[in-house]
């Protein structure tokens, strides 16, 4: 009796050491955390790239809510909120921060060992972000590219289109990353097309309506927007804009050209921001950031509004509109 009292004791004992452990694996504050820093306003439903991370999370078998909990910060266009915001992951301890474009230099500055993964990385090597795209080296890691070779295609595409063109306006924000490079590549393409580039910089929001009105005093036969969080913001002025104006476009997303704009030509941003999904779960499994090679684009997108080159007076050759992905009518 007592043997069998001792061997249920002891039984007992061995439940209550085990158990804890199964239970705290199973605790909400166990659950990985990711971090989602974005500079512009969260739309519900999701924006068409964070549904595709989160398509992206769901295809590697995370379910948000269940064994992984997502922690949003939008600074809602607002630059000034993205350190504070940035602080608030690291103090909440998240496993890992997704720094959308335009968030990644206050991720860097409010943690040097969080990992980040960074949705599109772009210029990396060339900005200093990280020492080489086999071994980026310290916390940052995420799909990304040199854009400096698409200002010149962007280019190219854009004298295909408009065999007579001869003035591009260039409307872009030095600040943003990688612009510069593009800058210069893009003045290269033009000298080769025999095109004259004028840059217009913007800076910021008070910048816009003056670039307006030095376009409307001496009409460009085209005009290149450089992929911006300011341009992306300005997107339905700029486009309402050159339309009246009547004024060709060519933008860095495809977003821009389904919004109205007349040709985008960019690696696909859904396709990216999918790719960072799988960054985020090699990490969450142990992986060290600093090891995980930086994997260039698969996949590039050419598409074409023919309701905007309508309104803009313009016919796209047939040679072009077979080169396109997309074709909006």
């Amino acid at each position: 009796m007592i043997r069998r009292a001792l061997t249920l004791l002891a039984a007992v004992v061995l439940v209550i050491v085990v158990a804890p452990s199964g239970a705290v694996a199973q605790r909400p504050d166990k659950v990985p955390r990711i971090g989602y820093l974005v500079l512009s306003p969260l739309a519900d439903p999701p924006s068409t790239e964070r549904a595709a991370f989160l398509d992206g999370l769901r295809e590697l078998g995370y379910v948000v809510g269940q064994n992984i909990v997502i922690e949003y910060r939008s600074a809602a266009w607002n630059r000034e909120l993205l350190s504070d915001l940035a602080a608030e992951l690291v103090g909440r301890k998240v496993d890992v921060i997704v720094a959308a474009p335009g968030v990644l230099d206050a991720a860097r500055e409010a943690t040097k060992t969080i990992p980040i993964v960074a949705a599109l990385l772009t210029d990396p090597v060339e900005g200093g972000l990280i020492a080489s795209l086999a071994r980026p080296g310290g916390n940052i890691t995420g799909p990304g590219w040199s854009t400096a070779e698409l200002s010149g295609k962007r280019l190219e595409l854009l004298k295909e289109a408009i065999p007579r063109l001869s003035r591009v306006v260039l409307l872009w924000n030095p600040t943003n990353e990688g612009a510069h490079l593009q800058l210069q590549q893009a003045q290269s393409a033009a000298r080769k097309l025999r095109i004259t580039l004028q840059s217009l910089e913007v800076r910021d929001p008070n910048d816009v309506p003056k670039a307006f009105s030095a376009m409307a005093q001496k009409r460009p036969d085209a005009l290149m927007i450089f992929p911006s969080p300011l341009t992306s913001a300005y997107r339905p002025i700029i486009i309402e804009f050159a339309i009246k104006q009547r004024i060709p476009t060519i933008f860095g997303l495809k977003a821009d050209v389904e919004a109205g704009g007349l040709i985008s030509y960019a690696p696909s941003i859904t396709d990216t921001f999918r790719r960072a999904a799988r960054y985020v779960d090699k990490v969450l499994k142990g992986a060290n950031p600093g090891d995980l090679p930086i994997e260039g684009p698969t996949t590039f997108e050419l598409v074409i509004n023919l309701k905007t080159a309508k309104a803009v007076g313009l016919t796209i050759p047939k040679t072009l509109l077979l080169q396109a992905d997309q074709v909006i009518e």
